[in-house]
Parts: structure tokens; sequence; C-alpha cells
């Protein structure tokens, strides 16, 4: 990825805010790279789950196939991220795309990650195409 993502207008956009704990601090004063990573892992978790019904979760999961990430800027302890998360406009097969954008106080852009999700059907573990109501969970 080269350009800063931002969402397309009109989608709908997810938000978590992040606060930095001394154990995500490395030995070069700043948030680890890997704690990026969760971050973003958490977004989509919680957008699913802020999304999707009980009944919905129990049948359908997400699992992580591909995340490519770029930094930017660090961020230190002390200062609160933002993050936001956006899905594709559709999926292909049983993968979803997700966007993430983790930014630092000032709005600069911290860290940015693409992200490629598979749908899991719960009862067998196996990947499964997605429905097409599914995208309209997230819009």
């Amino acid at each position: 990825m080269s350009r800063q993502l931002e969402p397309p207008e009109g989608r709908q956009v997810f938000r978590l805010t992040f606060e930095p704990s001394p154990e995500d601090i490395d030995e070069n004063g700043h948030v680890n790279n890997v704690v990026y990573l969760r971050w973003a892992q958490d977004l989509g978790v919680a957008h699913w789950q802020s999304r999707a019904s009980a009944e919905t979760q129990a049948t359908w999961a997400w699992v992580a196939l591909r995340h490519e990430i770029d930094y930017r800027r660090e961020l230190k302890l002390g200062e609160t991220a933002q993050g936001r998360t956006w899905v594709a406009d559709a999926p292909e097969g049983p993968r979803f795309d997700r966007f993430i954008r983790i930014d630092g106080p000032d709005g600069a852009m911290c860290a940015q990650v693409r992200t490629t999700w598979v749908l899991i059907e719960q009862a067998t573990g196996r990947p499964r195409r997605v429905p097409d109501w599914i995208p309209e969970v997230f819009t």
C-alpha cells in the first residue's frame, strides 16, 4: 500500500480508542509494531460483534487470513490512538477485505492495515462463501 487509506464516502466506519500500556512500549520507546497488529485484530472482531446478532455470531465467525500493514508514525506511552475500520465493497467467495487506520492524537496516521478475513461456519470449522446478506451487516 502506498496511499493513505480513507473510507469511501458514505461508508459505515467503526471506531475504537486505544491507549498503550507500558507493556506495549518497545526498546525504542514507542508502541511496538506487533501491538498495532493486535489493535487491528481487536478492531475487526469488535466491529463484527457490534453489528452481528448473537445468533449470527453463533453460526459464523471470521478468521484473519492475511494482514498487510504500513507503519508511518510512532506512538508513545500516554498518547491516545483512534482506530477506524470499514469493509470492502463486496466479498470474494469466503474472503472479505477490511481496511484499518490507526491515527495518533494529532490525527496523523500511525499505521494502516489491509486485512483479508475468511468466513468460517462455526458448526464445521470450514470456510464458506460469504452469503449476500452479510455485507449488509457492516453497512
